[in-house]
């Protein structure tokens, strides 16, 4: 009986013994959280952005509107910094323009060759200038987005564009993070 107690106690001894081990090899083989950082992913030097509207030089007009709205939501719910409505008062000044705007079919009725589901694709250019230093922390860098609508269920290109939009707004806030 007592032969199989102390044969129980070095088992969980050994075991023991065994996960101070792991543990002690992990903490020495790099996989330590001093690599890992609570700051900001966004510059620190800045408070303030001026969302400059976006220029459109496409053929489809009233995108610009949506996309300059969803950049300075995006802007001041992901990145935290103020929009403000005036250049003077800000920090720094996001501005762009839109080069082209398509629509194209993605899927078709097979008996009347008819549009099923359409996509609707935007492509800017974006820059972003730090106003106390005069540094271009974007600068002219191409931006895509797109989103799919179908009329049959009665999703309009308006929709599709709006979305796409918010789907650019995305990407330029993740532009704006600070390189690793």
């Amino acid at each position: 009986m007592e032969k199989q107690y102390s044969e129980k106690i070095r088992k969980i001894i050994f075991i023991a013994f065994g996960l101070l081990a792991i543990v002690g090899c992990i903490s020495f083989c790099g996989c330590s959280l001093s690599d890992y950082s609570n700051e900001s992913l966004f510059p620190q030097e800045i408070e303030s952005v001026y969302v400059k509207m976006f220029d459109n030089r496409s053929f489809r007009r009233g995108i610009e509107y949506e996309l300059t709205d969803a950049l300075a939501k995006r802007i001041e719910a992901e990145a935290g910094y103020k929009i403000v409505s005036s250049m003077e008062r800000a920090d720094s000044v996001i501005s762009g323009y839109i080069v082209d705007v398509t629509e194209s079919a993605i899927s078709t009725e097979r008996e009347t060759g008819r549009a099923m589901e359409k996509e609707v694709q935007l492509e800017a250019i974006v820059d972003w200038k730090n106003l106390k230093t005069g540094e271009l922390l974007i600068d002219n860098k191409t931006v895509t987005a797109s989103a799919t609508f179908s009329e049959w269920q009665r999703q309009s290109f308006e929709y599709a564009s709006a979305l796409a939009a918010n789907n650019m707004a995305r990407s330029i806030v993740e532009l704006m993070e600070k390189d690793w």
